[in-house]
């Protein structure tokens, strides 16, 4: 296999899937596939990274899988143990494997580069570290684009003692996107022409319907060069949206006995993809969020940004329902079944309308909302020369006819320095580069950790928000910040230029340091109009909610645009470690940085 050619490969994976070689499990079956993941557990675990041609529909698509699956084996491990992952590379090109959200030595975190040199190919690459914690994680490629071709697969970290979960019967949901385009291919395109993949855009009809934006509000964002509809970078036009590797015709399904507590493990492997997941009918009582146990929260419907977690329990009555994931800028979505009974189906709801996006995501809410009714022709002097769209002159706000603005809330401006409302000035974060990667600074950005996410303020039923996440046990560091920073999220949708503070990852000259042990304030700033879902690797932070000592401790936050998002951090695990957008593209793109935490020079580790 390792000197066969790629069109060799995939007539061999061809043939494997016509002659049923493929695990049963993963074969598509229209009246419902009621299959669990393919696990494996430990303290010796085999995985071997490989090409496999993979059904995806009526389709088979070229995938990059962890032991011929999507997503790879459930890995079962149990707290307290130690394990010994061996990891063998039969692609042409170097891959990895990090442990998302797993607490550990770091030069097993699986990051080429910056905690470990990659596993070459043909090579095998041992991970080996003790289980800290219990809880529901993941694992995926760093290398490359991998994990958008099905490089990803979930992991379990098992309590030594009692879980503090009750429930009878348990089931791994695996979100995730899959395109049929190579993903490279996606980048170039997303590099070339913005909005390529966004086919929901504002058209004459939905103006003459009375839909979306009234007319002057559309020549506003079409003056700033900025389109209320961009939601999600790729879309359904380019993805089927899968769960358990199946897509929504396959109609995987979850079998439960009436009366049973049911705990569901959402895992979002998304390589773009936040979803708003719902399962009609029925309440879901959240219990765990990115491995950490909360206090139960009862919701019907909750947004998973890419690279999160959440574990909620169930009681299903004797019927049929129907597990929604709901891209967010709703382009489709994935469907499976939770059944007493293999073959049974629930009525799948229709895709809801898409969002609009307002003024405070682009960090300008002025207490107006939308500000419907806003002159918009009164930002006419915007500097669009520095945001790339021409010479226009910067904007002189002391020019700016209030009385043309009917509809916006002035006395939310009383006694403001008119000069903060600039989208490109400086002094509004002054560590950021500015430069063409920087196509805004977000000049009232606001905490939007109460809201419950794009497209969902006006649903009629209960959304989790991240202050409804309470610990279930006390926070184990208390102690106040001694120092805080910020870090802006910066971005031009344009040019698909993506960085931290204006800087891409290649330009950055060093890593952001943290003394051992030292507590430290992080305020993430998005000075762009996409949520971020930023991931820091070999650390849990308490996102400040407030509810102090039991905030509830995090991996990977999604940050609002135009919003702010605060969490305190003890930096307790010496080493390098990656700190970076969790979207795929974004990522790859430049929004990436190196964490670095050393002691002071005479102090231990």
């Amino acid at each position: 296999m390792k000197n066969m050619n790629r069109r060799g490969v995939l007539a061999l994976s061809a043939a494997a899937l016509g002659s049923g070689l493929l695990p049963a499990w993963a074969q598509t079956n229209n009246r419902g596939t009621a299959r669990v993941l393919p696990s494996l557990s430990g303290p010796n675990v085999d995985l071997t990274i490989g090409h496999t041609s993979w059904p995806i529909g009526r389709r088979s698509a070229h995938a990059v899988t962890i032991n011929g699956t999507i997503p790879g084996p459930l890995l079962r491990l149990r707290q307290g143990t130690n394990v010994r992952l061996s990891v063998t590379n039969r692609l042409d090109e170097e891959t990895s494997i990090h442990w998302h959200g797993v607490l550990l030595p770091f030069q097993m975190d699986g990051v080429p580069g910056v905690s470990f040199p990659g596993i070459k190919p043909g090579e095998t690459f041992v991970y080996e570290f003790p289980i800290k914690h219990a809880g529901t994680f993941w694992y995926h490629s760093h290398s490359g684009l991998q994990e958008q071709m099905g490089h990803y697969g979930p992991l379990i970290l098992d309590p030594a003692d009692a879980d503090p979960i009750a429930y009878d019967r348990e089931h791994v949901i695996v979100l995730a996107d899959f395109s049929f385009m190579h993903p490279h291919t996606i980048f170039k395109r997303l590099k070339q022409q913005p909005g390529v993949f966004n086919f929901q855009k504002q058209t004459l009809a939905s103006l003459l319907a009375g839909k979306d934006l009234p007319l002057k509000d559309r020549l506003m964002w079409a003056q700033m060069r900025m389109d209320p509809t961009d939601i999600s970078d790729v879309t359904g036009a380019a993805y089927t949206y899968l769960i358990n590797g199946h897509a929504p015709e396959d109609n995987w399904t979850a079998l439960f006995k009436p009366g049973e507590r049911v705990r569901l493990r959402f895992i979002n492997a998304a390589a773009m993809t936040n979803f708003n997941v719902r399962i009609p009918g029925l309440t879901m009582t959240v219990v765990q969020a990115d491995g950490e146990n909360v206090r139960p929260v009862d919701v019907q419907e909750f947004q998973i940004g890419v690279a999160e977690t959440y574990d909620v329990v169930v009681r299903p009555a004797d019927q049929a329902y129907t597990l929604v994931s709901e891209a967010v800028d709703r382009s489709g979505m994935g469907v499976a079944t939770l059944a007493p009974r293999e073959g049974m189906i629930a009525a799948v709801p229709p895709l809801r309308e898409r969002p609009i996006l307002t003024m405070k995501d682009m960090g300008m809410d002025m207490g107006g909302g939308a500000m419907p009714g806003m002159d918009h022709g009164a930002m006419s002097g915007m500097d669009h020369a520095a945001m790339g769209h021409g010479d226009a002159a910067p904007m002189d706000h002391s020019k700016m006819d209030h009385g043309a603005m009917p509809g916006m809330d002035h006395s939310a401006m009383s006694g403001m320095d008119h000069g903060d409302m600039d989208m490109r000035d400086p002094k509004n974060a002054p560590q950021v580069k500015m430069g063409p990667g920087v196509q805004m600074i977000a000049p009232m950005a606001k905490d939007r950790l109460g809201e419950p996410g794009i497209g969902l303020e006006n649903v009629g039923h209960k959304v989790l928000v991240y202050t409804d996440l309470v610990a279930l046990h006390p926070n184990p560091d208390t102690r106040a910040p001694t120092r805080s920073m910020e870090i802006h999220l910066t971005g031009n949708m344009e040019r698909f230029m993506w960085a931290f503070d204006g800087e891409k990852f290649s330009e950055v000259k060093a890593p952001i340091a943290f003394r051992m042990n030292e507590r430290v304030r992080v305020t993430l700033v998005n000075d762009t109009m996409m949520a971020h879902p930023i991931h820091l690797h070999g650390h849990f932070f308490e996102l400040v909610t407030g509810n102090p000592g039991h905030h509830p401790r995090k991996h990977t936050v999604n940050v609002a645009p135009g919003g702010k998002a605060t969490f305190d951090l003890t930096a307790d695990a010496p080493g390098d470690w990656a700190f970076h957008c969790h979207l795929l593209y974004h990522m790859h793109a430049g929004m990436f940085q190196v964490v670095s935490i050393r002691p002071l020079a005479g102090e231990a580790l």
